[in-house]
């Protein structure tokens, strides 16, 4: 077994990406009143009584501070067709929300109509993760439409997956 200080975080992160993972877009408001939103894979139940779920964003990324200081968010699991919408909210540096139809959630948050799994969520802690903050937050609210998930694997969307689960 390999000394943990002389993990490469190439190597690390290539490892990492064997895991499969669904696609989530996190959105949230600024303290303006922007809607603000992240592509996320790094997402996890914590509990189910009381409802828990957890995800976390990078403390270099942007959208951090609104994050931090958010009362509310809404996590969208994505569905197989996603994978615009999911490479929309990576990038950085432009209006993620342009030309998308948005509807009004718990404290005004936005949510996006198009999705495999909604979840609204009051924020329950913040914690300190390394180069990543993670978010806990109380699960409010679930919507869920019937699809196939977006998956990611080895840094990549993976249709073999969608395709063995019937699609």
């Amino acid at each position: 077994m390999k000394d943990p200080d002389v993990i490469k975080p190439e190597d690390f992160r290539k490892a990492l990406g064997s895991f499969p993972t669904g696609v989530c877009v996190v959105t949230t408001l600024c303290d303006d009143g922007l809607p603000v939103g992240v592509t996320c894979s790094s997402f996890n139940s914590v509990s189910l009584d009381p409802p828990l779920i957890l995800w976390s964003l990078g403390k270099n990324a942007y959208s951090r501070a609104a994050f931090e200081r958010a009362s509310h968010w809404a996590v969208h699991i994505l569905n197989s067709g996603q994978e615009q919408i999911s490479n929309r909210f990576a990038r950085a540096g432009e209006d993620k929300f342009a030309d998308i139809r948005i509807e009004d959630g718990i404290a005004g948050i936005p949510l996006l109509p198009d999705y495999l799994t909604r979840f609204q969520c009051a924020t329950e802690h913040v914690y300190d993760g390394g180069d990543h903050i993670i978010l806990v937050g109380r699960v409010l609210s679930i919507d869920q439409q019937s699809s196939l998930p977006l998956v990611f694997h080895a840094g990549r969307y993976c249709q073999r997956i969608a395709t063995a689960l019937g699609a």
